[in-house]
């Protein structure tokens, strides 16, 4: 049950942020809206809540599965990317460069949810 929640919630994460990125792109006045500032950040904290909770569930400790520890790596550099091309991309070139960094966090994320096989870690 909380592995179908936290694939939806994911998607719902990617595809809101998706969504946030091209109305930053056109210069949208859908960003202000009150729903658009806050749904991301219950979404996010719901699906950092239940990864932990399936990580405690099946015993699974990061520092012992080099995995997990460079899926939440990987979960880091996205929000960061992804802070970077909404917030402080100065130019539509670097919002899209920002948004395709993004993307191949997302996709590294998800080879590690699916192999449990970490690239980088040692």
């Amino acid at each position: 049950m909380f592995k179908h929640l936290h694939l939806t919630l994911a998607a719902i994460s990617v595809g809101l942020f998706t969504l946030r990125f091209f109305w930053t792109l056109a210069n949208s006045s859908k960003l202000q809206a009150k729903w658009v500032k806050i749904t991301p950040h219950i979404v996010d904290t719901l699906l950092l809540g239940i990864g932990i909770v399936m990580a405690v569930q099946y015993s699974i400790n990061p520092l012992e599965q080099l995995w997990l520890g460079e899926k939440i790596l990987a979960v880091l550099a996205y929000i960061f990317t992804g802070y970077y091309t909404l917030k402080l991309a100065r130019n539509k070139g670097m919002q899209i460069i920002g948004y395709l960094g993004a993307m191949g966090w997302v996709m590294l994320i998800v080879r590690l949810a699916m192999t449990r096989e970490p690239l980088f870690l040692l």
